[in-house]
């Protein structure tokens, strides 16, 4: 099957199967403060990734391209960037490294959002030439590798070999001029895999928990004989921002894997996370060309947010990330023993 065929089905799929609700984010209890002594005038939400400024911490998060038919999703979604100031990555730009006929698929992202932050995608078979290739595409103002081990391996015609990964990486890290954000695409991130990449110098590290879209259910959708045993493979959001943040010396962390709310965006916020990705949610509000709900659709998280933080007297994201935390059910199990310590979060203080 062609790459360009292989994206129109990802993207069917994926607004057929919804979000698995795995992410673990209900795990995480805020210690109510009945004395925030703030207003909600007070709270700012601007943040930062990779030393870029961000006005929001909410990031539309790289869902498609390399298929003509995407050329509709991106323009929808540039738009939605520039009306609702949020950062945009675009999907995987491999497809246009090796076919130039698809690079307008990507390159309208920044024709509708030519003043905003806008992140380029390829994966980490990626050699430096075409990391520079790609962010000069879309003139982007940042990179992501995407880590996609488990759904290359379920895909049918998916990649089979994965030597050489991290010193590709660092490699591309070691020639842009942008920073460099490594990202999973869904089954989560260990504290193990984050320190590699955190030696390599990269400038972020997005978690892409388990719990958003179900790259494994998707692939499996597409095999003759499913491998359903690995429909709920990796580790989720929840748990993986613990685990990353339990490391002494990191980047900066995106939170990604099923995100759908303001209080959702709270919790990871709370776990150590600046920004946080959704996809799902706007994929769908894109493909049906929903622009106006979708930034309605921003401004309830925005304010959603606003309120908890009030609620919490958190006035930044700095300081929503001191609030005390209770760790509970599964996430507090994977955890405890992965040596993390939840008591600690709990007894936070401002």
């Amino acid at each position: 099957m062609s790459r360009t065929s292989r994206k129109r089905e990802h993207v069917e799929h994926a607004l057929a199967t919804g979000q698995s609700e795995t992410h673990g984010l209900d795990d995480v209890k805020f210690v109510h403060n009945c004395l925030p002594d703030l207003t909600m005038q007070q709270v700012d939400i601007r943040t930062s990734i990779g030393g870029l400024a961000l006005s929001s911490p909410i990031v539309i998060n790289a869902m498609t391209g390399g298929a003509k038919e995407t050329y509709n999703i991106n323009q929808s979604l540039g738009i939605l960037a520039r009306e609702a100031g949020l950062a945009l990555a675009v999907g995987s730009q491999m497809a246009a490294v090796k076919d130039p006929s698809l690079v307008d698929t990507y390159r309208i992202a920044r024709q509708e959002h030519p003043r905003g932050l806008l992140f380029a995608n390829l994966g980490a078979e990626a050699t430096p030439d075409m990391a520079r290739y790609a962010v000069e595409m879309i003139e982007a103002d940042a990179l992501q590798i995407h880590l996609n081990v488990m759904q290359e391996l379920i895909m049918p015609e998916g990649e089979r070999d994965f030597r050489g990964a991290l010193r590709r990486i660092e490699e591309i890290v070691s020639v842009l001029d942008v920073p460099v954000i490594v990202k999973e695409v869904g089954f989560g991130m260990s504290q193990e895999a984050a320190k590699q990449l955190a030696e390599c110098g990269v400038a972020a590290i997005d978690v892409g928990g388990r719990g958003g879209t179900n790259f494994a259910r998707i692939e499996n959708m597409r095999r003759v004989q499913p491998l359903d045993m690995l429909n709920e493979w990796g580790i989720s959001t929840a748990a993986s921002l613990l685990e990353v943040a339990s490391l002494s010396e990191k980047p900066d962390i995106v939170a990604t894997g099923g995100i759908k709310n303001g209080l959702d965006i709270a919790r990871c916020l709370a776990l150590g996370a600046s920004c946080v990705g959704i996809a799902g949610a706007f994929l769908r509000y894109a493909v049906e060309g929903r622009t106006e709900e979708a930034v309605k659709y921003v401004h309830s998280l925005h304010e959603q947010l606003t309120i908890i933080m009030t609620a919490l007297g958190a006035p930044t994201i700095a300081m929503l990330q001191q609030v005390p935390l209770v760790i509970t059910g599964e996430t507090y199990h994977w955890a405890t023993l992965r040596g993390i310590d939840c008591a600690a979060l709990a007894k936070r203080k401002k």
